[in-house]
C-alpha cells in the first residue's frame, strides 16, 4: 500500500510542476502551444498503447467501448457544465475555458490511469515504466498550458496552484484505491476503466488542447504533436 502511494504521488507529482511552472513567468504563447503539442502527442500515445490495447487485453473490445462512452460522456458534460459557469476573462486573447477544460481533462483522466497503475502493482507485475512515464510526461503540458490560461484570465496564483494540488492529491489516492480493489476487479472492469480514461482524454484533446496548441503555436503544432507521440510511444515500450 505504502509502495502504491509512493508511485502515485511520484506520477501526480508533475501535475504540480507543470502548474508551478506555468505561474512562475509569463511564457510565449508559441511556446505554451508547443507543449501543449507535445503533450497532445503523448496523450494520442498513452490512449493507443497504455488504455486502449491494454484494456482490450485485459477484458475485450465491448468492455473498452463502455467505458470510452462513459468517458466521453461524463467529460462533455462536466465541461459544459464548467464552461456555463466560467468568468469571461480581461485578455481576450485566452478562453475563458481552456484552463479549467485541461485541468478537468487531468482530472478526469489521471484518477483510472493511476488506479491501472495501482492495480498493475497489486498484481504482482509491478509497475509500467512506460505507463509512469506516459502519465508523468503528459501531464506537464496540461498542468502548464491549464495554469497559464487561467493566469491570463486573472485566476489568483495560490487558487491556481491549490486546485492542481488537490487534482495531484486525488490521483496518487487513486493509485492506492487501485491497489485495494486489485483482487477483487475483473479484466472487464479494468478494461472499462482503461476506457473511460481514453474516452474523457479523446474529447478533452478535440475540444480543448489540440485547438489551443494551434491556436498558440501555429504552424509547428503538427510537428510537435508527432514528436510527443514518437517520446510518449518509445516509453512504452520500455515496460
Amino acid at each position: 500500500m505504502t509502495s502504491a502511494l509512493a508511485w502515485g504521488a511520484l506520477a501526480a507529482s508533475s501535475l504540480v510542476l507543470g502548474a508551478w511552472i506555468g505561474l512562475i513567468r509569463t511564457w510565449p504563447a508559441r511556446l505554451v502551444g508547443a507543449v501543449l503539442g507535445f503533450g497532445a502527442g503523448a496523450l494520442i500515445s498513452a490512449v493507443s498503447f497504455d488504455l486502449a490495447e491494454a484494456g482490450a487485453r485485459l477484458g475485450g473490445g465491448d468492455a473498452v467501448a463502455v467505458g470510452l462512452a462513459c468517458g466521453a460522456v461524463t467529460y462533455f458534460l462536466a465541461n459544459r457544465l464548467l464552461a456555463r459557469h466560467a468568468p469571461t476573462p480581461h485578455d481576450p486573447r485566452t478562453p475563458s475555458g481552456a484552463g479549467p477544460a485541461l485541468a478537468l481533462g487531468a482530472f478526469l483522466d489521471g484518477i483510472p490511469e493511476q488506479l491501472v497503475l495501482g492495480i498493475g502493482l497489486a498484481t504482482g507485475e509491478g509497475i509500467s515504466v512506460g505507463l509512469l512515464a506516459a502519465i508523468f510526461v503528459s501531464n506537464l503540458p496540461e498542468a502548464i498550458g491549464s495554469a497559464t490560461a487561467m493566469r491570463v484570465a486573472d485566476r489568483k496564483p495560490g487558487a491556481i496552484l491549490r486546485l492542481w494540488t488537490a487534482v495531484a492529491v486525488v490521483c496518487a489516492l487513486a493509485t492506492v484505491a487501485g491497489f485495494a480493489i486489485a483482487d477483487t476487479a475483473p479484466g472487464d472492469l479494468q478494461a472499462a476503466i482503461d476506457g473511460f480514461a481514453a474516452g474523457a482524454l479523446l474529447v478533452m484533446l478535440i475540444d480543448s488542447m489540440i485547438p489551443e496548441a494551434v491556436r498558440q503555436a501555429g504552424d509547428i503544432a503538427g510537428l510537435v504533436t508527432v514528436l510527443g507521440f514518437a517520446v510518449a510511444a518509445a516509453l512504452s515500450a520500455v515496460g
